[in-house]
């Protein structure tokens, strides 16, 4: 009787999602799957493509999804609110082109740990300020691939949810234009990415995640190049840029990060040891903020 019950609010809120985003004209439909035993089998609406959104491993979906042709955006395998997955999930889409910013999404969701779907949620990208923060943003990612930076996204949600070891750290990732950004920088100490082959130090490279969170306690900042290359660790960001235009309250490595991505076309994913919070920027201001993810 239970699981009758929660298979027919899985109807009804797929029902609702699917007549709110016909309603709203939404160009996206996003779909927490977890939940779900089976994925939705109704057609979306006109003018509208579905957007599946998971924790599972790739592996797990592929039988998951046997039938479906539907792109699909992997979160990292981290505890986060509601609003949290829609964060995470908006800015993967965006940076994989699946949604542009303007567009009016629908998201349905519930707890990843949950037996059945409990949230719809409208969003206009254009005016959600809670979402993504749009002014002096042209594209999310630019030069920088998709799959580098979904990569770098995940390991960035990764160290903020665990850690060094269990301790809190706090880091900077500078992705693309790395050629101005290590003219505006200079090492701290020896890089110890040198020397190694690109194929060594691609950070699409599961061997590498584990040595870039070592080196995550290291002081100063990682440069990447836009198709994934670790170029160097341990950098000191010394571009200054409008420290008006940074947040108040945040310290040196937010500062670092926003005077960096203001003469440079990179994007920053900045860590806070303090608070374990997530901040990407770009343009010189906070595009992306991401509370500490828990634990699983």
């Amino acid at each position: 009787m239970v699981k009758k019950r929660l298979k027919e609010i899985d109807k009804t809120l797929i029902s609702a999602a699917f007549q709110l985003a016909a309603t709203t004209r939404s160009s996206a439909l996003l779909i927490f799957l977890d939940p779900l035993k089976d994925p939705p089998s109704e057609a979306p609406p006109k003018g509208c493509h579905l957007i599946y959104v998971t924790c599972r491993p790739p592996t797990d979906m592929e039988t998951y999804l046997t039938d479906h042709t539907e792109p699909v955006i992997h979160l990292p395998s981290v505890n986060m609110t509601r609003m949290g997955q829609i964060k995470m999930a908006v800015v993967l889409a965006l940076s994989k082109s699946l949604i542009r910013l303007g567009d009016k999404i629908v998201f349905l969701t519930g707890h990843q740990e949950g037996e059945f779907l409990d949230s719809v949620v409208f969003i206009d990208t254009a005016k959600e300020q809670e979402i993504i923060t749009t002014d002096g943003l042209q594209e999310l990612t630019g030069e920088v691939r998709p799959d580098v930076f979904q990569h770098l996204f995940s390991i960035a949600l990764e160290l903020a949810s665990h850690g060094r070891e269990g301790k809190p750290v706090g880091t900077i990732f500078v992705v693309g234009d790395e050629e101005k950004v290590l003219q505006l920088s200079k090492q701290m100490i020896i890089n110890p990415f040198k020397g190694y082959s690109d194929e060594e130090k691609g950070i699409l490279s599961p061997s590498l995640r584990e040595t870039i969170i070592e080196f995550s306690a290291l002081d100063g900042a990682f440069v990447i190049s836009s198709d994934g290359l670790v170029l160097s660790a341990g950098r000191y960001l010394g571009a200054v840029g409008d420290v008006d235009a940074t947040p108040q309250g945040l310290g040196s490595r937010h500062i670092a990060a926003a005077g960096i991505t203001a003469l440079t076309k990179a994007i920053a994913l900045v860590i806070s040891e303090s608070t374990g919070d997530l901040r990407i920027f770009k343009n010189g201001k906070v595009i992306m903020e991401i509370e500490k993810p828990t634990r699983r």
